[in-house]
């Protein structure tokens, strides 16, 4: 990874942070907000329905006592002693308030003395004879007027609550009392056990359980848990019960010293609050992940589009530096090649001259005549090698602005090859030619042509080390109309994984400080300029092919002008 990669990278990821930082933060917040205030809104709607459960409910049960003691003071105020004390007359009144009501389970009629006057019920037996005087109900009726009392055995040694009312309107005062079906006051009580978990009872100010509950425990016995016996208004709490947080309701009655008690377990009601607090957390975490994701991706293309626009930029940017490099390297060879070939051409002057003098003048007696005529043709050939350098150098110097013309690949192959032969001899590397001689030509431009070909040519070098082979191929596809080339070594190939990336600019796979990257990217540049391809690929087991796809020429018209000359 180079130092490029490397910012993009940095750059990314801070700009992915400041994002999802930007955009997450107030998400979170608002659902943090939100459920908080939901949270408090539902509790506290809650709180409120189980008040109002237990106000609705405390009704009911004053209702029914009040009812009861009611009917008690109208039986006696509306009849005599003489009429009450008659068990017949007594039966006919305890049906007639069973009909509206099967509250009652007997009815008896007690004086002042607290003896049994009569006894309408089906304890007739156990009760007969019974004087109540030292009972406190007894008492209590008579101090107050009328009593309720709590759950007691009494002689029946069962539970049971009475109703007792003084009756003073009539000559002599009497009491009548009720034993109240406590079944019914239980199924008023047991109307608030909705759920599963709530539950419900009544406890006097002893917190003796008058009725009985749900979940556990038995009349005449403490209840478990909180002791709301001295409540003095409403209370709605949150308690823990065995670890556990329990949501309780607990409101006094007003027609009897009672408290109603009611339990509930808040995750039940609650059960909705957590189903959304689970949704808004889903929501938050999806639209978390959405936002993450997003950026993410949107990010990451818009730094790749900045690297790829960098890449191009710098890219043409070092064409446009290469190629005033090759302008002004141009300009120097041509008139290196100027300089040089002045000098060359007296040197190839003077050896004509020598030459001639060796045929004119006596030199056939001369021991050293063939020693003189090899250097003379020494002289000459070398000569003509540097002639052959410079002619070089000029045809590459010669233009370097885009050209149409027609070329011959095989030559500018064969003059590719001689700038970089002598480094492939010096490395003892063999070069094989598979050029076709009757290859058409190609419209191209021949420094360009001729700079993708030494830059392919000095890659095949460095991978092939020493020892290796070049082959250079040239044919002619003539079902397409297109010149091939193709440029095979025998290195260790381009691994799988990098050869997507081999034309991407600044992407090299050699050691630091010795390649720019820039190469092969050019070449596919100029290629694509000159409107052909250019593919790379393994030969399997003998290391890297280039192949490049030029179109075949047509004839190119030339002006009259230049037809004449």
């Amino acid at each position: 990874m180079n130092f490029s990669d490397q910012k993009y990278q940095q750059l990314s990821l801070r700009i992915e942070i400041t994002i999802i930082i930007f955009c997450a933060a107030p998400l979170l917040l608002l659902g943090f907000v939100l459920y908080g205030h939901f949270s408090q809104q539902y509790e506290a709607k809650i709180r409120e329905n189980l008040r109002i459960l237990a106000e609705n409910r405390r009704g009911a049960l004053d209702l029914f006592l009040g009812e009861r003691t009611s009917q008690l003071f109208m039986l006696g105020n509306t009849s005599g002693l003489k009429q009450m004390t008659d068990e017949a007359f007594l039966g006919q009144a305890f049906e007639v308030m069973q009909q509206r009501s099967k509250s009652f389970l007997d009815l008896s009629i007690v004086d002042l003395a607290g003896n049994h006057l009569a006894y309408v019920g089906p304890y007739r037996s156990l009760l007969s004879g019974i004087n109540y005087q030292n009972e406190d109900w007894f008492q209590a009726v008579k101090q107050n007027g009328e009593y309720i009392s709590d759950i007691f055995l009494g002689f029946r040694n069962i539970p049971h609550f009475i109703i007792a009312v003084l009756v003073r309107g009539q000559a002599t005062p009497y009491i009548v009392r009720a034993t109240i079906n406590s079944d019914i006051l239980e199924e008023i009580v047991r109307g608030v056990q909705i759920g599963k978990t709530c539950d419900a009872f009544i406890i006097n100010r002893d917190n003796v359980l008058q009725t009985r509950p749900r979940l556990g425990g038995e009349v005449m016995q403490h209840p478990s848990g909180p002791d709301f016996s001295q409540t003095p208004a409403m209370t709605v709490a949150m308690k823990v019960l065995n670890g556990r947080e329990h949501l309780y309701a607990a409101v006094p009655l007003i027609h009897k010293d009672w408290v109603l008690v009611i339990n509930e377990d808040p995750k039940e009601p609650l059960a909705p609050l957590l189903r959304a607090k689970y949704i808004v957390a889903f929501l938050c975490l999806g639209g978390l992940l959405l936002i993450i994701g997003v950026a993410v991706y949107a990010i990451r293309k818009l730094v790749q589009r900045l690297m790829v626009s960098e890449r191009h930029q710098a890219a043409s940017d070092a064409l446009l530096l290469q190629s005033s490099k090759m302008a002004a390297l141009g300009k120097m060879a041509a008139g290196i090649a100027h300089e040089i070939n002045n000098p060359l051409a007296v040197i190839a002057e003077k050896a004509g001259w020598l030459k001639d003098l060796l045929r004119e003048q006596d030199f056939d007696r001369t021991s050293d005549l063939e020693e003189f005529q090899d250097t003379v043709d020494k002289i000459e050939y070398h000569v003509a090698r540097a002639k052959k350098i410079t002619h070089r150098l000029l045809d590459f110097a010669r233009r370097h602005e885009p050209l149409r013309e027609n070329v011959d690949v095989n030559r500018v192959l064969e003059e590719s090859i001689g700038f970089l032969e002598n480094e492939a001899h010096f490395r003892n590397i063999q070069i094989h030619r598979q050029l076709d001689p009757h290859l058409p030509l190609v419209v191209s431009d021949t420094g360009q042509l001729q700079q993708v070909f030494l830059n392919i040519f000095d890659n095949a070098i460095d991978a092939v080390g020493k020892g290796g082979e070049i082959t250079l191929t040239s044919r002619y596809l003539e079902k397409d109309g297109k010149v091939s080339i193709t440029i095979a070594d025998s290195g260790p190939g381009i691994p799988e994984e990098i050869l997507k990336k081999i034309f991407d600019p600044f992407f090299t796979t050699k050691e630091v400080g010795k390649g720019t990257g820039l190469g092969l990217s050019i070449t596919y540049s100029i290629i694509k300029k000159l409107g052909g391809e250019i593919t790379v690929a393994n030969k399997p087991g003998q290391g890297a092919l280039f192949t490049i796809i030029l179109p075949a020429s047509e004839p190119i018209e030339t002006t009259s002008g230049a037809a004449d000359q």
